[in-house]
């Protein structure tokens, strides 16, 4: 990616390193705000989230650019970023990290329990985070936050789908090479390994728990009641690379093909020769939409 004229602002809240990119302030001081967290992938840090959070900005600062000339309003954008639970300068079991193994001496059994652990917390993380940063960056009130999103890729990706389930202020998002029914993408990987979907790979009371709280539980199709579907109204871009074997566009297809969003939006690219990566496309793609849906006003 080209460098890029953002800013990086860096704050503490509660123990957690929150990293704050903006576009030069070129729009007036009241101008609303439009704040996207970016979650990075298992393994890594937030390190990894900030080429893509400045690449997102570059993109938006094009579109805003066009839009000007015809007249278009349009909100500012703030991308935030953190670590992951147990990752980057939160780590404490490197282990937790890691993934099922032949070698019993390098595998992690609890794989399938600590992957979904830290990306549910990491989605508790993103709801606290609403609650208390406006405060931090705003502390006299000079500006609002009128809108929040969520972007992740791979393991952030499947974060960026339990916050779209379970925080109504939450109202787009963009899952990168994440996935949203958790139990058919790692029953997949667990009979790659040749390992059982029962204890002790996947506890009892963990089944239980995936089956109630998943994305994938909830009602979210045209025929769920009225009221129950968590998605509904939602603006939704699921990026997938449509040679990933990690994470594989099959283990969400059937989920987000039944989703719908109603007066929401719902926009899906699989991405022909990518793996399982988060491509220059994709970032494209990601700036474009958080432009169209997010931040033009009267959307």
């Amino acid at each position: 990616m080209s460098p890029s004229n953002t800013s990086k602002q860096t704050l503490v809240i509660a123990g957690i390193t929150v990293n704050v990119f903006s576009q030069p302030a070129t729009l007036p001081a009241d101008t609303p705000v439009t704040a996207l967290f970016l979650l990075h992938g298992r393994t890594g840090s937030d390190a990894d989230s900030e080429p893509i959070a400045r690449g997102i900005l570059d993109e938006v600062g094009r579109q805003r650019e066009g839009s000007q000339a015809q007249g278009a309003q349009a909100d500012d954008l703030i991308i935030v970023t953190f670590d992951h639970r147990n990752h980057g300068a939160r780590l404490v079991d490197k282990l937790a990290n890691w993934h099922w193994e032949k070698d019993p001496a390098k595998s992690n059994v609890r794989h399938a329990l600590d992957m979904y652990a830290i990306q549910t917390g990491t989605a508790n993380d993103v709801s606290f985070l609403i609650d208390f940063l406006p405060a931090y960056l705003y502390p006299n009130g000079e500006r609002t936050v009128v809108r929040w999103g969520v972007a992740g890729v791979s393991l952030g990706g499947h974060s960026t789908w339990i916050t779209l389930k379970n925080d109504p202020r939450v109202t787009f998002g963009i899952p990168i090479i994440g996935c949203p029914d958790y139990l058919t993408l790692m029953s997949e990987r667990a009979e790659q390994n040749k390992l059982p979907v029962a204890p002790p790979y996947f506890p009892t009371s963990f089944l239980e728990y995936v089956r109630t709280h998943d994305p994938a539980a909830a009602p979210h199709t045209a025929d769920a009641p009225r009221g129950t579907n968590p998605f509904r109204g939602k603006r939704v871009l699921v990026l997938c690379g449509k040679e990933d074997t990690l994470v594989p566009w099959s283990a969400s297809k059937r989920f987000v093909e039944e989703l719908d969003v109603g007066e929401g939006a719902k926009e899906v690219w699989v991405e022909e020769g990518t793996g399982h990566r988060c491509s220059e496309g994709m970032v494209k793609r990601a700036g474009e939409f958080v432009w169209k849906q997010a931040l033009v006003r009267g959307q």
